[in-house]
C-alpha cells in the first residue's frame, strides 16, 4: 500500500513539474513574442513551412471533408423534406466545427512532428547549448519565429479548409445529388453570420498557439521526458507524445470555446 502511493505521489508530482515547465516555457516564449528586437526573415521562413507546404493536404482534407459531409447531410435532410437546408448544414459544419479542428489536426501531424523532431534532435546533438554558449538566445531563434507563423497559419489555412469544403459539399450536392445550386448557397447566405465565423477564428487562433506551444516544448525539454532520453529513441517518443497531446488538447480546447462561445 504504501509503495502504491508513492507511485502515485511520484507521478503527481511529475506531472506538477511538467506542468510548471510548460507554463514557464509558454511565457518565455511570449515575452519574447512581444518585445524587440524582431527577425521577419525567420518567419516568412517559417509561415512558408507551416501554412504554405501545409495547402496540399489541408485543400485534400478539406475537399473530401465538404463532400462526406454533402452526402451525409443530404439523406439526413432527406427524410424531414430539408434537401433546401443542405448549404446551411455543410457550411455551418465546416465554419464552427470541422474546419478548425481538422485543419489543427492535420497541421499537428504535417508541422507539429517535425517541430519537435527538429528541437528534439538539436537538443539531442547539443547544438541548443552551443547557441547559449555563443551567446544566442534559443528562445528568439528557434522558437519566436514558429509562434508567430503558426498563429499567423493556423486561421489562413482553416479559412481555406472551409472554403474548399463548402466548394466540395455543393459539388456533391449539386452535380451528384441534384440540389440545386441557387439554393445551396442562398441557404448558406442566410445561415452563416459573422459570429459563427468569428467562433471558427477563435478556436483557429487559439489551435495554432496550441499545436506550436506543446510541439516545440516537447523538444526542447526532450530530457526530462519520463520515457524519453538521448538518442533516436528519445526523439521519436517526445515526436509521438507531441503529437498525441496536441491532437488530444486541441479536442479539449474545441469543448471548451464552443462552451464559451456559444
Amino acid at each position: 500500500m504504501l509503495l502504491l502511493f508513492g507511485k502515485i505521489g511520484d507521478y503527481t508530482l511529475y506531472y506538477l513539474e511538467q506542468a510548471g515547465r510548460m507554463g514557464v516555457f509558454l511565457f518565455q516564449c511570449s515575452w519574447r513574442v512581444l518585445t524587440p528586437p524582431y527577425r521577419f526573415f525567420p518567419v516568412i521562413r517559417q509561415i512558408n513551412f507551416i501554412g504554405a507546404r501545409s495547402i496540399f493536404v489541408i485543400f485534400f482534407t478539406g475537399g473530401f471533408t465538404g463532400m462526406v459531409l454533402a452526402l451525409q447531410g443530404y439523406y439526413t435532410l432527406r427524410k424531414f423534406g430539408s434537401e433546401g437546408l443542405l448549404g446551411s448544414a455543410v457550411a455551418l459544419s465546416l465554419i464552427r466545427e470541422l474546419g478548425p479542428v481538422t485543419a489543427a489536426l492535420m497541421v499537428i501531424g504535417r508541422a507539429g512532428s517535425a517541430m519537435t523532431a527538429e528541437i528534439g534532435i538539436m537538443r539531442n546533438s547539443e547544438q541548443i547549448d552551443a547557441l547559449e554558449c555563443m551567446a544566442v538566445d534559443p528562445w528568439r531563434y528557434l522558437m519566436v519565429p514558429k509562434f508567430i507563423a503558426a498563429v499567423i497559419s493556423m486561421p489562413l489555412l482553416t479559412a481555406i479548409f472551409d472554403v474548399v469544403g463548402i466548394f466540395g459539399g455543393y459539388l456533391v450536392g449539386s452535380l451528384m445529388l441534384g440540389v440545386n445550386g441557387g439554393t445551396y448557397f442562398q441557404g448558406m447566405y442566410q445561415s452563416v453570420h459573422w459570429v459563427d465565423v468569428e467562433m471558427g477564428l477563435i478556436k483557429s487562433l487559439v489551435f495554432g498557439l496550441l499545436i506550436v506551444w506543446i510541439s516545440t516544448a516537447k523538444g526542447y525539454f526532450l530530457h526530462w521526458e519520463r520515457s524519453g532520453g538521448f538518442g533516436a529513441e528519445g526523439v521519436s517518443r517526445a515526436t509521438t507524445s507531441s503529437v498525441v497531446l496536441a491532437s488530444v488538447t486541441v479536442l479539449v480546447w474545441d469543448y471548451l470555446l464552443s462552451a464559451i462561445l456559444l
